[in-house]
């Protein structure tokens, strides 16, 4: 099937079975993420994968009690950096020139700009942009889950100071964003299961100009 195909046969799941979905499927999502492009290649975020029951049970009473929490085989949350720093901004560039074997001038320069400028930003600042960066990553991980044949259902709703401290985010420099439950459907439960994808006709959502 085609990308739009994926688009067309994809929807937010409202109710999920509990089976377990194989790693490499899982392992498939994670690299999607891992492929995602960001802003300067900065990757400013991190996934948690939770399967541990009593930690989802926790995560399901601050997210609204959406059964999806829990009866979701992997539960994916998305966090990003609270802040830009130099040792973070400095890493993905060490990387890059490691992984690429060559200094660039060009690049070098690119890395002072932002050394200059995002460290001395207000750290709400950054944390807005590297949280905007989780949902082109978040983006991935649905669509590479409906090739893989799974279920998904994106999450805003929840609380994410709670979850930060659930999961310990702060103390490692990570403010919670998105939650990805996967799985697979059951489509007994699931009141939207057999409802007509609506989104708007074209002439409202494009202008050519």
């Amino acid at each position: 099937m085609s990308f739009l195909d994926k688009l067309k046969e994809r929807y937010a799941t409202k109710a999920m079975n509990g089976e377990i979905v194989p790693q490499e499927k899982i392992d498939n999502i994670l690299e999607a993420i891992r492929l995602a492009p960001t802003s300067s290649g900065l990757q400013p975020f991190e996934v948690f994968v939770v399967t541990n029951n009593d930690t989802k049970t926790s995560i399901k009473e601050i997210a609204w009690n959406q059964s999806q929490v829990t009866d979701c085989s992997h539960l994916l949350v998305f966090a990003a950096w609270d802040n830009y720093t130099e040792d973070r901004i400095n890493y993905m560039f060490d990387l890059t020139n490691e992984i690429r074997g060559f200094k660039n001038e060009g690049w070098e320069n690119y890395r002072q700009m932002l050394l200059d400028g995002y460290p001395k930003r207000a750290p709400e600042t950054n944390f807005e942009h590297a949280a905007r960066q989780t949902y082109i990553a978040f983006m991935a991980a649905i669509v590479q889950a409906t090739y893989e044949g799974l279920d998904s259902t994106p999450m805003e709703g929840f609380d994410p100071d709670a979850l930060d401290k659930i999961l310990g985010l702060r103390e490692k420099g990570l403010r919670s964003t998105l939650l990805l439950p996967i799985g697979y459907k059951d489509a007994n439960k699931d009141w939207l299961v057999n409802l007509a994808k609506v989104r708007k006709p074209m002439e409202k959502l494009v202008t050519f100009i």
